[in-house]
């Protein structure tokens, strides 16, 4: 007998839209995932006290983590502080890091998940991964998917715009990862799952081609999606591959090679990406990929972030170090420094005109 379906795991709750974080505790209660308000919520040790002090009153049996950075350490921590109670679920209330260290500290105590994010800024907010920093850099950790997402478009609104055009280019850039991931098949047979590829290539043309801006509610709405669906993606292909390809290696070696000075992940990985497609030949997409950047006021070129062309150009050539066995159009094309310096000066110059 064939297998004619296959069980994803995916979020029980995904609600977007005003108002949502003053109903999270009927929310949970209403999907059983908590009846006894008995939850381990971690908050950052700024932003988050107003967020605890808002939301304690409706959430009278939980108990209230600090999570003081975005390290395995801190991670680690926040699980052995949960260990002593009973609780029903972990809630990450915050920004990338909180939510990162909930997702890890949960997994490690054997509790579901609960992602409350209060900004847009990168895929993580759904994903089965936990980025974490630890004594060799940053590391990427397996975790399980949120049990749950809920986003209050009212919270977006006041983080810091910074936060949604970071999400955009994370968003934007699946585009090109799928690219790399179906270059990889044709070149070395690597297996492309098609649902996960369909998910996250439609996530970031939905976001690359809605009309609307960072103060639209419909807009806002659209990239929160987006962002869960690369996250859903990668549950399903069983790793990063559908939202990362040359675009997040090109964002790593910035981090690596320059450390102190990187800008937002969601800035680096929207050059590499438009970078990216243009070395694949695809000079029309490439100008489209920039020009939605620019619009949502995202830098197109490294100068824009504070890289000077040398600088951008030695971490293309570092790059794919930062991913060893995959494969993407950097490592197809294995530019020597001066083509890759020749490659980029002409996608300047394209971008610029």
């Amino acid at each position: 007998m064939p297998v004619l379906t296959r069980l994803i795991p995916s979020p029980l709750v995904v609600d977007v839209r005003h108002g949502a974080l003053d109903d999270l505790a009927s929310v949970l209660a209403d999907q059983r995932i908590s009846q006894s308000g008995m939850l381990a919520v971690a908050v950052s040790d700024g932003s988050g006290a107003r967020l605890r002090r808002r939301l304690e009153p409706s959430l009278p049996g939980a108990d209230w983590f600090e999570v003081g950075g975005g390290t395995i350490d801190d991670a680690v921590r926040l699980a052995d502080g949960m260990k002593a109670g009973r609780y029903d679920a972990v809630v990450g209330l915050g920004g990338g890091k909180v939510i990162d260290c909930a997702k890890f500290a949960a997994a490690r105590v054997g509790l579901p998940m609960v992602a409350v994010a209060t900004n847009l800024s990168h895929d993580g907010i759904c994903s089965p991964v936990s980025i974490l920093d630890n004594d060799a850099g940053r590391g990427s950790y397996g975790v399980p998917t949120p049990i749950a997402l809920v986003v209050d478009l009212a919270v977006i609104r006041e983080a810091p715009i910074r936060f949604v055009r970071s999400g955009i280019g994370d968003a934007v850039s699946n585009i090109s990862a799928v690219a790399d991931w179906e270059l990889a098949h044709r070149v070395n047979g690597e297996k492309v799952d098609g649902l996960a590829a369909a998910l996250a290539r439609q996530a970031g043309q939905a976001v690359l081609r809605h009309p609307g801006g960072c103060g639209d509610d419909g807009f806002l709405t659209v990239l929160t999606e987006g962002l869960v669906l690369s996250g859903i993606a990668m549950t399903i292909a069983g790793h990063t591959r559908p939202s990362s390809g040359a675009c997040h290696e090109i964002s790593h070696a910035l981090d690596l090679l320059y450390p102190g000075r990187a800008a937002s992940h969601g800035e680096q990985v929207g050059i590499g990406a438009a970078f990216a497609t243009y070395l694949r030949g695809d000079r029309e997409g490439s100008l489209l990929m920039a020009d939605t950047l620019r619009r949502h006021g995202l830098p197109v070129v490294a100068r824009e972030i504070g890289f000077d062309d040398e600088e951008f150009v030695r971490a293309v050539g570092f790059a794919p170090r930062t991913r060893p066995g995959r494969y993407t159009i950097l490592e197809h094309l294995d530019l020597s420094p001066a083509r890759a310096g020749e490659a980029y000066a002409e996608y300047v110059a394209a971008v610029s005109g």
